[in-house]
């Protein structure tokens, strides 16, 4: 990778290196490097520092935070494999023609495009697997169903919110060729064992949506794309006076109304809509697989549910039961998932799928591990004990190793870190651990 700068140390070509060096031999004066001529090593530091300054939206993750990271990582993976989720890591770049093929709008702004500089190609650094993992499903997936889980970083040209992070590391899984609820059942039930395996302190709420619903209404009344677009920015901004006066102009628009005014309770939704609304199977049944999954939720995990049928967000995208999981107060979710279609491969026809992404960097903050035990070998006795004697220690060192301890074995006697809670001291020719 080439970089460039304008704090970048400049580079002398080969003819001036040449005879730069030649001045040097004709005056007998000790070689330089060639740009030290023109770069001060007193600015060193400044031009490091202003190197090193992060873009908006990414972050270091370091020490502690990371060690929690990859162990939230670990930790919810192997919940997944349990659960019989097969484990696939795709690459971070792809050709734009796969990796954003039929995406949304807001995912194809959302995601990096660079050139191949192998084969001229556009290509796109992902900022969303699931992508990926039907390209993969289209290929390996076969007819029957199939279930998916992952674990990886992505990159988005935009903070998702505000103190959005721009590399969430995002943690997902997927089941393909169930149109039934049950695979919805499936997900959630999954997501829930995750989390409370955690034991995190705070509560995670849903807050549920189905697509389907706006889509059949839209449908029945023959609205334009215009007509679309506006009833779906008026309900993201719950502007319900400015919905009321434009659904006095549309076809069925009393219904449009009805959905932002009775939205979160089913049974009135049912009973406030038209006669023609009432009597659409699709509507019934979205209806009705909203209340199964409420139902569900409260009764075999105790959550806190609401329900809102105007949450269009991934309308391009999704099919059918949307959510999103929050935790505490928090604006921006940890977890979405929902409905949408896969592909068959060599087919037109759509394969059914549902699933769920969350980025596990906004767990970091509601999940403590347990203390480390760091424990540090006495320097002076390491020096002073024989061969027997080390090969002991060296047993004593794997045995703690295995047993979770972080030991440390130093290289010179200033080589002391911090957070030490033992130490591991000869007494008597045997390596003995003491407390700090």
């Amino acid at each position: 990778m080439s970089a460039s700068s304008d704090s970048a140390v400049p580079v002398q070509s080969h003819s001036e290196h040449k005879v730069a060096t030649q001045h040097a031999d004709d005056n007998s004066a000790p070689a330089q490097l060639p740009y030290l001529s023109n770069f001060h090593l007193s600015n060193f530091s400044t031009a490091v520092g202003s190197n090193w300054l992060l873009p908006d939206g990414v972050v270091d993750v370091l020490f502690e935070e990371a060690h929690k990271q990859e162990v939230l990582r670990h930790r919810l993976t192997q919940q997944l494999i349990t659960h019989g989720y097969q484990l696939v890591c795709p690459p971070m770049i792809e050709f734009t023609e796969s990796l954003l093929n039929d995406a949304s709008e807001d995912l194809k702004r959302q995601t990096f495009k660079i050139i191949d500089q192998l084969t001229g190609r556009l290509m796109g650094v992902r900022a969303d697997i699931t992508p990926q993992i039907i390209r993969i499903d289209a290929h390996w997936g076969g007819e029957g169903i199939a279930r998916y889980c992952y674990a990886g970083d992505v990159i988005h040209t935009l903070p998702s919110g505000l103190f959005g992070s721009r590399t969430p590391l995002q943690l997902g899984a997927e089941i393909f060729g169930c149109a039934s609820l049950s695979a919805d059942f499936e997900l959630i039930d999954v997501l829930f064992t995750m989390i409370n395996d955690l034991n995190i302190s705070a509560a995670l709420h849903i807050d549920l949506g189905h697509v389907a619903i706006f889509e059949r209404l839209s449908l029945l009344a023959e609205l334009t794309e215009s007509d679309t677009q506006q009833l779906m920015h008026l309900y993201a901004n719950k502007n319900l006076p400015e919905l009321k006066r434009v659904c006095q102009v549309l076809p069925m628009g009393e219904d449009f109304y009805v959905l932002a005014r009775f939205g979160h309770d089913m049974t009135q939704l049912l009973a406030k809509l038209s006669a023609n609304a009432q009597q659409d199977t699709d509507i019934v049944t979205a209806v009705d697989e909203l209340k199964r999954l409420k139902t569900h939720l409260q009764e075999q995990w105790n959550c806190d549910v609401s329900i809102d049928v105007t949450e269009l967000s991934g309308y391009h995208y999704n099919t059918g039961i949307v959510f999103n999981g929050y935790i505490n107060s928090e604006t921006q979710p940890l977890v979405r998932g929902g409905r949408f279609d896969g592909m068959h491969h060599d087919s037109i026809q759509p394969r059914e799928a549902t699933g769920f992404s969350m980025d596990v960097s906004r767990l970091l903050a509601h999940v403590q591990l347990d203390a480390p035990m760091v424990v540090v070998v006495d320097y002076e006795m390491l020096n002073n004990t024989d061969s027997a004697q080390k090969q002991t220690l060296k047993q004593q060192v794997n045995s703690l190793r295995q047993q979770g301890y972080r030991v440390i074995v130093p290289l010179d006697a200033q080589d002391c870190p911090q957070g030490i809670t033992h130490r591991l001291n000869n007494v008597d020719n045997q390596w003995q651990l003491t407390s700090v």
